[in-house]
């Protein structure tokens, strides 16, 4: 595929892949892995791929080569969906050299057993890579999302090979019928979620790049409406809310908390609010963080459960902490049979966010609803939708 004139795509795409990451499901729109080749004075492949899929990336290569041989291989990230691919190509082309930053070259070699000493060339913050007409500025991005990563820069095509920011979920052979936002965020807040500072920092840097181009090594490349992925990586990594609107994560073992959650989601869209509904024991967790995220209202539902809190909700409120969740306001639902303590102990184990504010209504069911317990949901819904 042809991204410039001088520049071409070589990545793959893989439909047999079920968990990403061994935890994230892309079972129905598999993932790409992607790698890229500057055609200039000289040759420069940026990152290869899956190890999977590194017979079928050398034949993309050798088919946009067309006779000419690679002087570079650019390793932008280390993570192996992205290197696995490097001896293949030394072996395949060992006159090239290898472009990466010094903790890449320690990570080669606790993957591939050498650093490629002799034909390795270390990059840093503000390096340049001349390839003729094409010109690669290097820009650090530690820790977006491992700490040895490198953006770069092609000022000739006004491109910026992006990493794994401004990734996305599913592969690129198929059209994903909610556009770029959907898998695109639970892919952000999934994986570089966490970093949110650290994406800011790279951000500001590109603030100063004129790019018509973005290459990211998984999802499409984006060429229309830059502005709009840029503002986009803007609100998730400072962990504003994206839109107006309540998540409502429930844990449920009979079905009360799950009766109370859909009641609570019913009063809420009575009142003109947007409701997004999750059972964290059936549904997606990874789309309920994402949801989380993406919203500024969050309702947590409970049993009380050996004195806690059921372990799906647990696992839920931790994953919220270790993406660094805050600036949202959260509402406390709690259920038990005798001696309701959920509400007590969600707040605790939320204790650790940052600019969590929690809202002054709560529901407690004891047993089963009840006039009661229906009145708290109202009171909740109306200081929700307020």
């Amino acid at each position: 595929m042809e991204i410039t004139e001088d520049i071409r795509y070589i990545g793959v795409n893989d439909h047999d892949i079920d968990l990403f990451e061994g935890q994230y499901d892309v079972s129905e729109n598999g993932m790409s892995y992607n790698s890229y080749v500057i055609l200039s004075d000289k040759v420069a492949v940026a990152d290869t791929v899956d190890a999977h899929f590194v017979d079928e990336w050398l034949g993309n290569l050798e088919a946009v080569l067309d006779g000419r041989t690679p002087d570079y291989l650019i390793v932008h990230h280390m993570e192996p969906d992205h290197s696995a691919g490097i001896a293949a190509f030394m072996e395949r082309y060992p006159e090239a050299q290898v472009v990466s930053s010094a903790m890449a070259f320690k990570m080669m070699k606790n993957y591939f057993g050498t650093d490629f000493a002799g034909c390795s060339v270390v990059v840093k913050e503000g390096s340049e890579l001349d390839l003729g007409a094409h010109k690669l500025a290097f820009v650090a991005a530690p820790n977006v999302h491992w700490p040895e990563v490198m953006f770069s820069y092609d000022a000739h095509d006004k491109v910026l090979f992006s990493a794994d920011g401004f990734g996305k979920f599913g592969a690129n052979d198929i059209e994903d019928p909610e556009g770029w936002s959907c898998e695109a965020r639970r892919y952000y807040f999934g994986i570089v979620g966490k970093f949110g500072k650290n994406v800011q920092a790279v951000l500001k840097k590109a603030a100063g790049l004129d790019i018509q181009v973005i290459c990211p090594l998984h999802g499409p490349v984006l060429k229309e409406n830059l502005g709009y992925y840029l503002e986009t990586y803007n609100t998730w990594s400072s962990y504003q809310p994206e839109d107006r609107g309540v998540t409502i994560a429930y844990a449920s073992v009979y079905g009360h908390m799950k009766q109370t959650a859909e009641e609570l989601a019913a009063a809420l869209e009575e009142r003109g609010q947007k409701v997004s509904l999750f059972d964290l024991a059936r549904d997606d967790m990874a789309e309920a963080v994402e949801d989380a995220f993406r919203y500024d209202r969050l309702v947590l539902c409970s049993i009380t459960y050996a004195t806690g809190i059921f372990p799906f909700m647990s696992t839920f409120i931790h994953t919220l902490a270790e993406h660094n969740y805050q600036n949202r306001t959260i509402a406390l639902v709690e259920g038990g049979s005798w001696m309701p303590m959920a509400a007590k102990v969600m707040k605790k184990q939320l204790a650790e966010l940052s600019d969590i504010t929690f809202t002054q209504a709560g529901v407690t069911v004891l047993g089963a609803l009840d006039d009661d317990s229906r009145a708290q949901i109202a009171t909740l819904a109306d200081e929700l939708s307020a």
